[in-house]
Parts: structure tokens; C-alpha cells; sequence
């Protein structure tokens, strides 16, 4: 499974096989060819420039006794694109006995990437001779660097247009923001490339419109792989993860090979959807592909196997990579902070700096998450203090959200809330949202008042303000309270999106929620969940009908935690995942304080690990024990 190694070895072979040959081939043809066949040292240039070996170019240009402009754009091409040589080519076109328009739009672009779009200007406003590639570098400039008036001006006035220019406008307007520019163009183009379609596809994906983003993909004769990631990308972003899944099945069934931003964006789709047993499978055409060897699809495996709660694969894949760059670190230090690892998601973040690896501000996330999920507050207000002051990173509401979790947790909630107020911008309402569920944790209704007063003045339709705001009423029997918030939600037209709970088996996804009656297999569901409460009973389990939220008898409060959503799942696993594989579970809400206890029953009676993950972190159960330790 773990290729890595293997590949890089067999990498070094070829390389060092492939270089032999190339010096061979290159030591042979310039003893043969003839310097004055002009047709021959233009290919011989042109392969080198496309390789990148600019020096050989240059010998075999230096060398030559006759040259066309052909020769001299070529040269010129190879200046142009290398970096940091733009004086070189400025004085190689200088010399160019006749130059064409294409030489121009060589300097154009050498321009545009090494001053800047107004630069860019300058010289295209001095060129004698313009063609359509000049307008459309020009306005490409301009879309690239969001000047969409200056765009606009030079596209109205521009004498003649083609695919790549109206694709430029509307990848611009996309960029920009503006949809409706973007639609009007899209509309307005007389042809359309698919490129055209492809900026169109990302535009209405990226402003959540789904469905004319499907219409016009179906719409399309001929797809690129560039427009299958567009719509894959589109429904992760989107929260249609299992969508984008389906459509890259179709995608291979076609026959389309993936690239990495196929193969991340899968990734992150089953990352989603803790969908573990596709994501392996995407492992494999990782490890059959060139992208075995790249460390951006490797982190995004990592980063996988994490959130579907496989730690053990992430850290194989970990120390196979020979370059981590911060964003592997991240994902590793990241994952141990979500399975409450804390000390090894420190401990790696120290190797982290003793490798001269600087961390970045979604580090000081992972590790103040870490030290979040330890309890370990007063060493997280140290690190929290020491991004500013030794790293030089700006604090960001993820890092401020982050501390006012870890002292809510820790009941320090005057604290936290002077942590809100000390903030040097505007607390966004997730920042309250937090704060509010730290109050139903310690059962503080005043600090819960106020924390959902300012979350609902920041988002009157926030679902969170009004069913935690309630949860901790019904905590405290104070149901004519509960009856009001549910009427305030109605009138507001708020919707609580419903809690639900999943789990993989077999490659398909199977979704629970509380008091289910839809599953096929509901009633062996129901059957073990009855025989595990009479056991649970027996080993000393007593149901807490604090989280039973509803104002009804005991008797049927202590049915209805038993038909919690997170109960049915890890019920279905036990009927159906095999002796000695973890049972994993994945729930949309924080796991409630009933559920989690009697998973650590369910654990001990049946002899099974069950890892379960909610909004907070993942549960590793075992033997009666949870690895969070009842923090959480």
C-alpha cells in the first residue's frame, strides 16, 4: 500500500538511466548536424527551450552562421521565461535584424511577468505591429490582476476576438466576483472553447449555483480533465461530497486519467464523508500514478486517513516523505490534535521548528487545538502569546475561536469572555457559538443568555443561537422557555439542521437520525440496541435524561436516547463489521453526554473498539474507556 519508497528508488534509476541517454543523444547530434541547416538548429533550440536547458540553446544559436527571425524568437522565448533575465532579452530583441509581431509578443509577455501589467501597457501601446495574441495578453494581464474596467476598455475597442479572449473576460469576472458579468459574457460570446464553458462551470460552482453549473457541464460536447475537476471541486465546495465522488467514478469510467487537483479534491470529498474504504482506493491510483512522488497528493492522503480516523496510515505516509513542507507538518500535527493526541501533536510540532521548519498560522491551529483537547490551557495561552511575539504571525479569528473553546472547557468562561473582548476585530458569530456551547457544558444560564443574544444580534438566523440557547433551558426543566425559543425560530422561519450520524460499510455510506424509521434494517437495529440497554443496565449504566430535550415522561425520555442517532449507527456496526476492525462512526453534532457514556459501555460488553467523530474531535472507545477522558 505504502509506495512511496519503492517509487522514489525506481525514480532515481530512471532518472539517472534517462540522463545517460539524453547526453548520449545530445553528444552524437551536435557532433553531426550541419550548422548551416537553419531547419535543424531551430528544432535543436526550440527542444532545448521546451527542456528548459537555456545554455545549450544558446550554444547552438552562438554557433550558427545564418539565422531567421524563427531562430532569434526562439532564443528570445528561453530569455524571456527564465527568470531574472529580462535585460538579456531586451537586448537580444534589440539586436533581431527583423523583428515579427510574434518577437513583439515575446517582449510583450516578458514585460507583463517581470514589471508588472502597466509596464506591459507601455510597451504594447509603442508595438508597431499587433495581432489578436496581443490584445489577449494584454487583457489576460489585466483579468489576472483583477483590473476587470481596464479589461473591459481594451476588450470593447479590441478590432478583432476569439475563444481565448472571451474566456479571459469571463475567468476575470469569475475571479472578480461578478457572476453577472461573467453570465452576460459567457452569453454574449459568439464562440465558445472549452475553456469558455470550463470558467463558466467554476463561476456558478463557486456562488453555490449547482444546478446551472450540472446544466451547462451536460450541455458540453467535449469535456477536458480540467472541466471534470471544475465540477468535482464545485460539489466538495458545496457540501455535495458524495456527488463529486459519483462523478469521478464516471470520470474514470470514461476514461479520463486524474491529475492532483483531481485526485485532492476526491480526497477531500472522502475526507467529507469519512468515506475510508474510497479513500483507499484513491491510495491506490495514487501510488499507480507520477503523484505518488508528489507531496501535495501524499499530504492530502495524509490529511484523509486522519479525518476518517485512521492515525496509524497517516503516520506511515508521514515519515515516508523525504521534503515535508509546512503543510504536511500541519496535516500530521492536525491530525493527532482531532484524536486528542495531544502530547504527540506537541512533540511533533517541536521536531517541527528543530527542522527549521517555520510554522505557519494554521499550525498555531492544529497546536492550540491540541492543547484544547488536553486541557492543557495555561501552556495553549503561551504558545497562543508566542505567535506573535517569536514567529511574527497575526493572530486570526480561527486562533481567538480556538482559546475561547479551551477556557469554555476548562469553565473559565469569564475568561473567554474577556478573551472576546480583548479581540482586534469583530467577533464573528461562530465566536459565540462556541461560548454558548461552553455554557451548556457547565450549566450557566447567564453567561448562555448573554453568549446567544450577541450570537443572534450578529446572525438573526442562526439555528446554533436558538436550539443551544434551548438545550441549556431544557437542561434545566425551564420548558416554557424552550416553548418560546421554538416559536421565536418559527415566526423567523429558522431551521435547525437536523443531527445525523453515518457509517461505511461496503463502500456505501449509511446515514442515521434520532428515532430513524426509514434504515431497511431498522428492526435488528432496534433489536441490539435493546438486549446492549439491558447489559448496560446490568454493568451499571443509568440513563441521563438531561439530553433527552423534550418535555415528555421518563420512560419515554430514556427511549428516546436510546434511538439517538450515534446508537444506531454504532449498532448497525456491530451487526455488520467483522470481528477485530474498529467500528467508525461520524456525527454532524457534538456527541451528547448520554451517547458518550454508553459507548464506553457498549465498548466493554461487545469488545470493541468504536471510533467516533463529531464537530469537536474524535472518540477512540475501548475497553470502557474513551481516549478523550471524558474532556471534551
Amino acid at each position: 500500500m505504502y509506495c512511496l519508497r519503492f517509487l522514489r528508488k525506481k525514480k532515481l534509476t530512471s532518472l539517472s538511466t534517462l540522463s545517460f541517454v539524453t547526453l548520449t543523444k545530445h553528444q552524437t547530434f551536435t557532433q553531426t548536424y550541419d550548422h548551416n541547416n537553419v531547419i535543424a538548429s531551430n528544432k535543436l533550440i526550440a527542444n532545448y527551450v521546451r527542456s528548459g536547458d537555456v545554455d545549450s540553446a544558446l550554444r547552438v544559436f552562438d554557433n550558427m552562421t545564418v539565422k531567421s527571425t524563427i531562430t532569434w524568437n526562439s532564443i528570445l522565448a528561453a530569455f524571456a521565461k527564465k527568470h531574472g533575465n529580462f535585460e538579456h532579452a531586451r537586448q537580444l530583441f534589440e539586436k533581431i535584424p527583423e523583428p515579427n509581431t510574434v518577437s513583439y509578443n515575446i517582449m510583450l509577455a516578458c514585460y507583463w511577468h517581470h514589471f508588472g501589467i502597466h509596464n506591459a501597457r507601455g510597451f504594447f501601446d509603442r508595438m508597431p505591429v499587433k495581432d489578436i495574441a496581443s490584445w489577449n495578453t494584454l487583457i489576460s494581464g489585466y483579468t489576472q490582476v483583477g483590473m476587470m474596467d481596464e479589461a473591459r476598455r481594451l476588450f470593447e475597442v479590441m478590432p478583432e476576438k476569439n475563444c481565448v479572449t472571451w474566456s479571459a473576460m469571463v475567468s476575470g469576472y469569475v475571479a472578480c466576483g461578478n457572476l453577472d458579468a461573467a453570465v452576460e459574457c459567457f452569453y454574449a460570446a459568439p464562440m465558445r472553447s472549452v475553456i469558455t464553458w470550463t470558467a463558466m462551470i467554476t463561476g456558478y460552482m463557486k456562488f453555490g449555483r449547482v444546478e446551472l453549473a450540472e446544466r451547462l457541464f451536460h450541455e458540453m460536447c467535449l469535456k477536458t480533465l480540467v472541466t471534470w475537476n471544475a465540477m468535482i471541486a464545485g460539489y466538495v465546495d458545496n457540501g455535495r461530497a458524495e456527488d463529486g465522488l459519483k462523478l469521478f467514478k464516471t470520470m474514470l469510467e470514461t476514461g479520463v486519467k486524474p491529475n492532483n487537483l483531481s485526485l485532492t479534491s476526491v480526497l477531500l470529498g472522502c475526507s467529507d464523508l469519512s468515506a475510508l474504504q474510497l479513500g483507499k482506493q484513491v491510495h491506490q491510483l495514487v501510488c499507480k500514478s507520477p503523484l505518488s512522488r508528489d507531496t501535495t497528493a501524499v499530504t492530502s492522503l495524509i490529511s484523509m486517513y486522519s479525518k476518517c480516523g485512521d492515525l496509524k496510515d497517516s503516520w506511515q505516509l508521514f515519515v515516508q516523505i523525504p521534503r515535508k513542507d509546512v503543510v504536511t507538518w500541519n496535516a500530521m500535527i492536525s491530525g493527532y490534535a482531532q484524536h486528542g493526541a495531544g502530547e504527540k501533536a506537541l512533540h511533533l510540532f517541536d521536531e517541527m521548528k528543530r527542522e527549521n521548519m517555520k510554522p505557519d498560522w494554521i499550525t498555531f491551529v492544529a497546536v492550540l487545538l491540541a492543547c484544547n483537547h488536553t486541557g492543557l490551557v495555561d501552556l495553549a495561552i503561551q504558545y497562543f502569546n508566542s505567535m506573535v511575539r517569536d514567529f511574527g504571525i497575526k493572530t486570526r479569528p480561527e486562533h481567538y475561536a480556538c482559546m475561547v473553546d479551551l477556557l469554555g472547557r476548562a469553565g473559565r468562561l469569564s475568561e473567554a469572555v474577556d478573551m472576546i473582548k480583548g479581540m482586534p476585530f469583530k467577533p464573528h458569530p461562530a465566536i459565540f457559538g462556541t461560548l454558548l456551547g461552553a455554557c451548556r457544558i457547565h450549566k450557566n444560564l447567564h453567561m448562555a443568555e448573554f453568549a446567544a443574544k450577541n450570537l443572534l444580534e450578529l446572525d438573526p438566523t442562526s439555528a446554533t443561537g436558538y436550539v443551544q440557547l434551548a438545550n441549556v433551558y431544557a437542561a434545566q426543566n425551564k420548558w416554557e422557555h424552550v416553548a418560546r425559543i421554538r416559536k421565536s425560530m418559527k415566526e423567523n422561519n429558522v431551521v435547525k439542521s437536523p443531527g445525523y450520524s453515518w457509517i461505511e460499510i461496503n463502500n456505501v455510506v449509511h446515514e442515521f437520525r434520532s428515532s430513524d424509521r426509514l434504515h431497511s434494517e431498522l428492526v435488528s437495529i432496534h433489536e441490539k440496541l435493546n438486549k446492549l440497554e439491558k447489559k448496560m443496565k446490568l454493568a451499571g449504566y443509568v440513563p441521563d435524561l438531561e439530553f433527552a430535550l423534550h418535555d415528555v415522561g421518563e420512560e419515554l425520555k430514556e427511549q428516546l436516547l436510546l434511538w439517538h442517532s450515534e446508537k444506531l449507527a454504532i449498532a448497525f456496526g456491530l451487526l455488520k463489521v467483522p470481528l477485530g476492525v474498529p467500528i467508525r462512526v461520524f456525527k454532524n453534532l457534538r456527541v451528547c453526554g448520554d451517547c458518550h457514556s454508553a459507548i464506553k459501555y457498549i465498548s466493554a460488553i461487545e469488545g470493541r473498539e468504536i471510533i467516533v467523530r463529531d464537530t469537536t474531535r474524535f472518540h477512540h472507545f475501548k475497553d470502557g474507556f474513551c481516549s478523550c477522558s471524558d474532556y471534551w
